[in-house]
């Protein structure tokens, strides 16, 4: 509804923008900030590194509830979500291994993690869906009741969740095998040379 006005009418641009609340571009610079600061290598911990992906699957999800929560195809939107999330995190989990990859350095409990604009670009994208489908509700509330309207919403807000979790499952995994291997280095050796266990020493 917004892009095809905005197709039509480029200079509606300027009422929707007046009308959008302030709050709404606060959220967009805290966001941005956010995206840029995942351009340069870094460190993290897990904690930090589960965060925004956590953060944006509630945002997905708020917004997927908040946009299509009346709508007569709840049940539709939801196999959709959850299709459509299925499938972007496979995709994120192979792209995540051909890519630069990160490493965990157990001692200081942290994740050398390289730039990538990805991060940003997912940022960006989730919020503009969010944005457009809460301008076309506004105008014209009826498009819930459109069953190709809110698949398309629905799928493209599980996309936006796979991705950000499938990247994130990546780094999850790799702190697991580096913990695993770990805990088996520390663990003492059952055998001994020249004795069997559970066999008393003479």
């Amino acid at each position: 509804m917004l892009l095809q006005l905005l197709t039509q009418h480029p200079e509606a641009i300027v009422p929707v923008l007046r009308g959008t609340p302030l709050w709404v571009w606060g959220l967009l610079a805290g966001l941005l900030a956010l995206g840029i600061s995942q351009l340069r290598d870094r460190t993290a911990s897990l904690l930090r590194v589960s965060l925004l992906p956590l953060a944006m699957t509630l945002f997905s999800v708020s917004g997927t509830a908040s946009a299509l929560g009346g709508s007569p195809h709840r049940a539709m939107a939801l196999s959709a979500w959850l299709i459509a999330a299925a499938l972007a995190f496979a995709v994120a989990l192979l792209a995540r291994g051909r890519g630069a990859a990160a490493q965990y350095d157990p001692a200081r409990r942290l994740f050398l993690l390289p730039g990538s604009v990805v991060p940003l670009l997912l940022i960006v994208g989730i919020f503009l869906v969010k944005y457009v489908v809460g301008v076309d509700l506004a105008m014209a509330p009826q498009l819930v009741q459109e069953a190709p309207y809110v698949l398309t919403v629905a799928a493209l807000y599980g996309a936006f969740t796979g991705v950000f979790v499938g990247r994130a499952s990546g780094l999850w995994r790799l702190w697991l095998r580096r913990a695993h291997l770990d805990d088996k280095a520390a663990q003492p050796a059952v055998r001994r040379v020249g004795l069997q266990p559970g066999v008393p020493q003479q």
